[in-house]
């Protein structure tokens, strides 16, 4: 019998062995082909530090060893791992991100931070650490691979499997299976996301809840509250700006504008204006001038959201207008304001189901809504966030 178990074993090894060359093979063909791709889109500023980073390895040197590793993708989950990075010494954290926004908000707690490379990097990149600690969706193949074969201990965190993605994950549960093989601790946001994980592999799974509610929001700055209704359209995409300005009437009160991304400042000023003109409206952009004196004021400068959800009235969540999966509604329900959201709302909705009173509407729905914004319930928080099982877990390496 144990000569048999044996055998098993080693044909396990031998199957994972074999895929693992296979993967990389793939991955490496599919870099090679990209490569002409990456060089075009390294020129784009939002993109010429992290692509020559993960892509080229520029100015991306390997992590110290024998340290805690955190990776994350962008400023959302980075910013969400405060609460546990507090506690941990912070010459005993690297952090590995995606985004440029996420490498922002990493250099605020450690100057441990790299961009992650390529998976076909990582064999020859990773040093061996006391523990990899991985946000949400973040599922590379060889990132955990090479954490176990480096004997590092691996942690999956604030782990969710959408209903959108649900019936992807399920069409490669043969690939994830081999994922989950490689992750020693599982900490889910719900029962729901623990079955979903289980059934794709994952052991050890424990739900602790979503660690975005652990972290409440702060005001870094007090502005004064406009005497008129204010309204936020917060973090926008692309084509919701127009929908929003021809839905909003000056009657309603003053209206902000915060796109989700800088690049675009420029492009949705343009838009602001060209509507200001044609109603007859004043507007300007919130870094020329940093009041709200006018009908409609662009909030182009980072970090000021939370500053301005404290004196917003009601905020209009972005991205669920167009099928980007939503926004979190956590912060401008935690300062009372009313939320309005679009239906594509699918990649916050364990967000959503913390909060009580928001307003979900049709694309075509939004100007009747904001015709009667003033009277919409406000938003609160029905539930608290809990790191205290992960930081216990952490602990222990």
């Amino acid at each position: 019998m144990e000569e048999f178990f044996t055998k098993k074993m080693r044909q396990q090894r031998l199957n994972l062995s074999l895929f693992s060359f296979f993967y990389y093979g793939v991955a490496s063909v599919v870099y090679i082909l990209a490569i002409p791709l990456l060089l075009f889109k390294s020129r784009n500023p939002k993109y010429s530090q992290s692509i020559p980073s993960r892509y080229f390895l520029n100015n991306n040197d390997s992590f110290e060893k024998d340290k805690i590793c955190f990776h994350s993708c962008s400023m959302g989950e980075t910013k969400a791992l405060k609460p546990i990075l507090d506690v941990i010494d912070k010459d005993e954290i690297n952090i590995s991100v995606v985004t440029n926004t996420g490498f922002d908000e990493a250099k605020k707690y450690t100057s441990n931070v790299r961009y992650l490379p390529y998976e076909i990097f990582l064999p020859f990149w990773m040093k061996k650490q006391k523990l990899l600690v991985v946000m949400e969706a973040e599922l590379w193949y060889m990132l955990f691979l090479c954490a176990k074969v480096k004997k590092t201990k691996t942690m999956l965190i604030n782990a969710r499997i959408s209903d959108k993605s649900y019936k992807s994950y399920k069409r490669f549960s043969w690939f994830y299976k081999k994922i989950f093989e490689n992750i020693d601790n599982v900490f889910a946001q719900s029962e729901e996301d623990k079955k979903r994980l289980e059934e794709l592999g994952a052991s050890n799974v424990k739900v602790v809840g979503n660690i975005k509610l652990a972290l409440m929001p702060k005001v870094s700055r007090e502005f004064i509250k406009p005497s008129e209704f204010l309204i936020t359209a917060a973090s926008t995409h692309k084509n919701e700006e127009k929908l929003i300005l021809e839905a909003y009437d000056r009657t309603q009160g003053k209206l902000l504008v915060v796109p989700r991304h800088p690049e675009r400042f420029d492009e949705v000023f343009d838009l602001i204006k060209l509507y200001a003109n044609k109603e007859h409206l004043t507007c300007h952009r919130f870094s020329k001038k940093e009041d709200f004196s006018s009908d409609i004021v662009l909030v182009d400068k980072m970090g000021e959201l939370n500053n301005i959800f404290n004196v917003s009235d009601a905020v209009i969540l972005g991205g669920a207008f167009e099928k980007i999966g939503g926004h979190n509604p956590i912060e401008p329900a935690f300062f009372g304001c009313s939320i309005i959201s679009g239906e594509n709302y699918f990649n916050q909705k364990p967000l959503f189901d913390c909060v009580d009173g928001y307003t979900i509407v049709k694309n075509d729905e939004l100007k009747d809504i904001m015709k009667n914004i003033k009277t919409i319930k406000k938003a609160t928080l029905t539930k608290i966030g809990n790191v205290e099982s992960i930081i216990n877990e952490i602990k222990k390496v």
